[in-house]
């Protein structure tokens, strides 16, 4: 007996055909290829599909077709180790380091708070998410060993283990290293054999799948981009963030196992405890403010979304967008994958029509409630703390903060990016934004006396207006001066004035190179981003050679006897630049290199 004999009979069915239209009317829409999904209920699991397999040779997608889940292997990983712990081959409390000595953690708070394998699965270890030849590449191999991908030096620990959430691809690296360490198997073959087959889940691997080549598989959807163009998939250096093929059918089988009381065939394969703990943070600053409707806990994301609360985990990866989301009270779930990674595309619209088609109860909304007092002291400027990405925490600081005010009734949230949020109090330091039903938000004050507004996914941190306006003029100067250079320059070639032996010279040849890898970068894939290519090398090349031109040209503007005129707004625009480039070298942003 399968996991099919816990559905009481109820066996697989096709979707509605209404859904089904509806579905196609909107991939047309939206510009995508085509879907696959599956929804699960207490009448038993439905699967269904619309669109493509390939655009190129206009193959229908079918309902048994596979597809590439991406990050939602992440759920899938953290089952795998409450697996273990359920076995007693491990626990979530064990420190990560007594697990994988050959990791160095740049952990300042170790004495007192390692990093636990609880606090990967929860994305609260403070590690970074990765670097960019992690993401963007065509170099990796399927067959790397997993410490491979894992860069010599110390990971730095930017916030204190189990405080807050910042999503961690390299943590679930770890994670698949902590696999490996206590089976002694690869993590693949090891939760092929002991997470999927246990599970019924037969059409579905964590091993490297493509559709073309040695790993080819006819039954996996082609992938795609805008206007339909086609994507294989690649190996992936964090293969246990996103590395994961299967059916709608497989994943609906894992949604009802994960709502279940974790017994296959009157056997405990999870414990019952463990699964119910899926989707819910714990230990973080906003959970313990009373913000439980909004985080992440062992591999699921709780979210309060069109009006209702899941466990959730969407994905996106070269070609593909998945979503997987569970309602565990109403023991009703969906699964829906993509194949199709198209920017402009409104993929909640999807599920939005899934969710309805579930009936799933909609959430009373919470009413008004007295705030904290002083909410004045919270207006200000706030930023990323940590950012999710440390090597570009320089563009999340200038480019990713937020303001907030206060009108006396609501709370105004405006990232700098996109719009405001008004968030109502619903009680004390939690808030709800509009278009949510539960508490959203959470204002905290952190150990170190920090004011903290969480959404329990990211914590931005109150800073000062005199810490932003250095980092703000510095690159209006920059930026400034750069156009100052170019157009000075053009002015002098037009007029036959710029020679070799002009101290503008170096400076306006140097800020041209900077356009010469742009040409180069169209004519690669985006996904080499990563690699050293020309386009990265000569980057590379350029940036570095900027602030040396900068100099070698001020050096020539002081060495005259009178500087003056046009002279002096060329030496004050390569002052700017200089400064600038001093600055982005303190972030570890020039030379600018993207290869790793």
């Amino acid at each position: 007996m399968g996991l099919f004999s816990a559905l009481s009979g109820a066996g697989e069915t096709g979707g509605s055909n209404e859904l089904r239209m509806e579905i196609a009317k909107s991939l047309e829409h939206q510009g995508l290829t085509g879907a696959v999904w599956a929804t699960v209920g207490p009448e038993g699991i439905a699967t269904d599909a619309a669109g493509l397999t390939n655009a190129r040779n206009q193959k229908p997608l079918t309902s048994d077709s596979k597809v590439q889940t991406a990050s939602i292997v992440k759920t899938l990983i953290a089952t795998g180790v409450l697996r273990l712990v359920t076995e007693g081959k491990l626990t979530l409390d064990t420190p990560v380091a007594s697990l994988l000595p050959d990791i160095i953690f740049d952990n300042r708070w170790q004495s007192s708070h390692p990093v636990l394998v609880r606090h990967l699965l929860d994305h609260t270890s403070g590690l970074d998410d990765a670097r960019l030849w992690h993401i963007f590449t065509v170099n990796a191999k399927p067959d790397a060993p997993l410490h491979s991908s894992i860069q010599p030096e110390p990971l730095q620990i930017r916030s204190r283990p189990g405080s807050r959430i910042s999503y961690s691809n390299l943590g679930y690296t770890l994670v698949g290293m902590v696999i490996e360490q206590v089976t002694g198997e690869r993590y693949e073959h090891y939760l092929d054999k002991h997470l999927l087959h246990p599970l019924g889940m037969h059409m579905s691997t964590f091993r490297f799948v493509s559709q073309q080549g040695p790993h080819a598989d006819k039954a996996l959807a082609m992938g795609h981009f805008e206007d339909g163009v086609t994507q294989p998939t690649l190996p992936l250096y964090l293969r246990p963030a996103g590395q994961f093929t299967t059916t709608a059918a497989d994943m609906a089988l894992f949604a009802h196992f994960l709502m279940s009381n974790g017994e296959i065939d009157g056997k405990t394969f999870i414990s019952a405890d463990l699964l119910s703990a899926m989707g819910k943070p714990t230990t973080t600053e906003a959970a313990l403010a009373g913000l439980v409707d909004a985080g992440y806990g062992l591999g699921l994301n709780s979210r309060d979304r069109h009006g209702v609360i899941g466990n959730c985990h969407s994905g996106s990866t070269a070609g593909f967008k998945t979503n997987f989301c569970l309602f565990p009270e109403e023991q009703k779930a969906f699964f829906v994958a993509f194949n199709a990674d198209v920017e402009t595309a409104d993929y909640k619209e999807f599920d939005a029509l899934l969710i309805d088609q579930l009936g799933i109860q909609t959430e009373p909304t919470m009413p008004a409630a007295p705030p904290l007092e002083n909410l004045i002291d919270w207006q200000g400027i706030y930023v990323l703390a940590p950012s999710r990405i440390e090597s570009f925490a320089y563009v999340d600081l200038l480019l990713h903060f937020a303001t907030v005010g206060w009108d006396g009734q609501y709370l105004h949230l405006k990232p700098f990016q996109s719009k405001s949020r008004a968030l109502a109090p619903v009680g004390g330091p939690l808030f709800r934004a509009e278009d949510r039903t539960h508490a959203s938000h959470a204002l905290i004050v952190s150990d170190d006396g920090k004011r903290i507004i969480s959404d329990g996914f990211r914590s931005y941190e109150q800073t000062s207006l005199w810490r932003m306006v250095p980092l703000w003029g510095s690159l209006v100067a920059g930026v400034l001066g750069l156009i100052w250079l170019l157009i000075s320059g053009v002015v002098c070639m037009l007029r036959r004035r710029l020679k070799p032996s002009s101290a503008l010279y170096a400076p306006f040849i140097s800020s041209v190179a900077l356009l010469l890898p742009i040409p180069l970068f169209f004519s690669q894939s985006f996904l080499q981003l990563g690699d050293l290519t020309p386009a990265s090398a000569l980057l590379t090349v350029v940036t570095g050679m900027l602030p040396l031109a900068m100099m070698f040209g001020l050096w020539r503007s002081f060495s005259r006897q009178k500087i003056e005129g046009k002279t002096l707004c060329d030496a004050l625009a390569m002052l700017g630049v200089l400064q600038w480039c001093l600055v982005l070298a303190v972030w570890g942003l020039l030379p600018l290199r993207l290869w790793g």
